[in-house]
Parts: structure tokens; C-alpha cells; sequence
């Protein structure tokens, strides 16, 4: 199933299943537990974000290439970082480069996004087996882990978090593809488009700790609540490995397509100061 999160023409939130027509069949109940069709299928006014996350938990330096084109060793354990709530961003709305606390060097990573939902018996996701992992994930959608590469690599103090937190920093969407849709993870294609421009174009098959496993780790003595979102890591194709880089500027667009998923579109705005 494809579910939505989205508004009507009322500017009502609603949960709903996409239709093939463009129209979402609106959806009663939990969207961690049991849903219901209400039946009634309306148009889509704006879409949103597919969930609102509980946490952002990130993977780095996650596929070989990457690692290789980032002149970095590949890890032995996954690299994990976080992105705060406030991150999030719909689907067509703007990318923000920061001016308050300005960056120059802002790149697109198009990631595959892991929802966890809740294990067999409302189980919560914790020190789970590699083996019972995927019976804890709802399903994935479209990420884009915008990074401000001076934060991240010059002026966050050796950590990465600062380069990735600002506003805006995590588009997702367009839907959120139940696992049932998607049974391997790992066998789907990933790309990003900068303008008309194909920038990333590779395969999740290339992650270094597969998706199972970094459900695994990263439950590891720690509960992932329902409504966790990990991103997984990017292939090779961002801007700060280009020659000469390619910052994101205002008036890009960007769009983030998996396999099986579909497409998540932003433009790219300055940020606006009052």
C-alpha cells in the first residue's frame, strides 16, 4: 500500500491510500496499527510529509562508492548521526539554505528512508536480530539528507550534526510504501535529478550494512519508537564531490526517485529573514 499524508481541499489533514488516479481513499485509524478505508476517495490538495517522525536517526559513508568518491575508509560499524524533527520538509516545498547562520556549501544526498513501526504483538523495536528486523519497519519513502558542508566538515566542532539540522534539511515523501510493496530493500534503484541534470544514479544493493542489519544496530539496547526514521546513507554523485563542486543555489530543484517509491521534488530558496 502507498499511504499519503496530505491535506484536502478544506485544508483537512488526512491519512489516505494513493489511488492510481492521483486521488487518496481516505484512511480511519492508527497509521501504526490497524487502518481502515473510509471508502471515500478525494483529491489531493497538498501532500506532506508521509509521517511526522518521533526521531531521525542517520546513516553515514553507508555505500562503497561514496565512501571511495569521500576518500574515507569504509566503516567497520555504521556511522550514525541525527537530524532534529524540526528538519522535516514536505514534498515541492522549499529547500532552505541557511542565511541567519549562512552556509555556502549546501548539497543533496537522496537516501531511502526506514519507518519503524511496531513489532509482531505491538512488540516495541528493540535488540532485534538482523533475522526478525524488517517484521518492525512499516515501510520506507524518499529522503533528501540536505547537508551544509561547512558546518558539517569545518565549523561543527568534529561532530556532523550542525550541517545537518537546519530547517527544511529533510524532505520526505512522496508516500510511504508498505513493506508488503517492497520486499527487498536492498534491489532498488536511487537517484537524484539536480535541474534536468541526473547527478546520483545507482542501486541500494551498493550499502555497505544492508538494511536489516542497521535495524539491527542501531535497536541495539536502545527502543526505536514507532514513527523512527532512518536514513540509510547516499550513493556517490553529491555536489561536494564534484570538480568543482556543486552547491545547491536558489532556483534548483531537486528530486529524489527510489524504485518502487516514486519522486520527492523541492526547490531551492534562500532562507527568509525578517
Amino acid at each position: 500500500m502507498k499511504l499519503v499524508r496530505f491535506l484536502d481541499s478544506n485544508s483537512a489533514e488526512h491519512i489516505g491510500s494513493l489511488n492510481a488516479d492521483g486521488t487518496a481513499t481516505i484512511l480511519s485509524g492508527d497509521v501504526y496499527g490497524p487502518l481502515e478505508s473510509t471508502d471515500k476517495a478525494v483529491p489531493i490538495t497538498k501532500l506532506l510529509a508521509p509521517i511526522k517522525p518521533t526521531q531521525i536517526l542517520c546513516i553515514g559513508l553507508n555505500y562503497r562508492r561514496h565512501a571511495e568518491e569521500s576518500k574515507a575508509k569504509a566503516p567497520e560499524i555504521p556511522v550514525v548521526f541525527a537530524k532534529g524533527v524540526n528538519s522535516v520538509q514536505n514534498p515541492n516545498d522549499p529547500i532552505e539554505i541557511p542565511r541567519h547562520l549562512a552556509s555556502e556549501e549546501v548539497d543533496y544526498e537522496c537516501e531511502l528512508a526506514i519507518i519503524i513501526g511496531r513489532g509482531p504483538g505491538g512488540r516495541p523495536c528493540k535488540n532485534v536480530s538482523p533475522e526478525d528486523a524488517l517484521k518492525y519497519v512499516l515501510g520506507y519513502t524518499c529522503a533528501n539528507d540536505v547537508s551544509a558542508r561547512d558546518w558539517q566538515l569545518k565549523k561543527g566542532g568534529g561532530q556532523w550534526t550542525r550541517g545537518k539540522l537546519f530547517d527544511t534539511f529533510c524532505p520526505l515523501g512522496p508516500c510511504l510504501v508498505t513493506t508488503d510493496e517492497i520486499t527487498d530493500p536492498n534491489a532498488l534503484k536511487i537517484s537524484t535529478r539536480l535541474n534536468d541534470q541526473v547527478v546520483q544514479d545507482w542501486t541500494t544493493s551498493d550499502m555497505i550494512f544492508d538494511v536489516k542489519r542497521l535495524v539491527s544496530f542501531l535497536s541495539g539496547s536502545t527502543t526505536l519508537p514507532a514513527g523512527t526514521v532512518i536514513l540509510t546513507g547516499t550513493p556517490h554523485g553529491v555536489g561536494m564531490a564534484a570538480n568543482p563542486p556543486r552547491w545547491l543555489k536558489p532556483g534548483d530543484r531537486v528530486t529524489i526517485e527510489i524504485e518502487r517509491i516514486g519522486q520527492l521534488t523541492n526547490p531551492v530558496i534562500f532562507e527568509p529573514i525578517a
